[in-house]
């Protein structure tokens, strides 16, 4: 299993990154992906998914309307546009298929941090 996360770094508040998430041929192709985060001390969280042929697409309240995620099935690779980012916003982001539990394969994540 291949989950690597990349693109993450620091940022100023109402800035702007696009994270992107490259993943086996086997996990990518039949499953809704998704982007979830977590911070220090907290739970790991849904962030956006997209169903298996991107027709779908699915957003925490928090980041509706600033974070877009999108997919390029020809490249196993799933992306998460952040714009108008804030300081809450700040977290280890990581993909997964949608569903993905808690003891399942997570690889490293990528850090964003978003400084006020």
């Amino acid at each position: 299993v291949q989950l690597q996360a990349s693109g993450g770094g620091l940022v100023q508040a109402g800035g702007s990154l696009k994270l992107s998430c490259s993943a086996s041929a086997s996990i990518f192709k039949i499953n809704a992906m998704a982007w979830y985060r977590q911070t220090p001390g907290k739970q790991r969280e849904l962030v956006a998914a997209i169903t298996n042929n991107g027709y779908r697409t699915n957003y925490a309240d928090d980041v509706k309307g600033r974070f877009i995620i999108a997919r390029e099935n020809a490249k196993n690779m799933v992306y998460l546009q952040m714009n108008s980012l804030k300081p809450e916003d700040t977290a280890v982001y990581y993909c997964n298929v949608l569903g993905a539990t808690a003891d399942a394969y997570w690889g490293q994540g990528t850090l964003v941090t978003v400084s006020s």
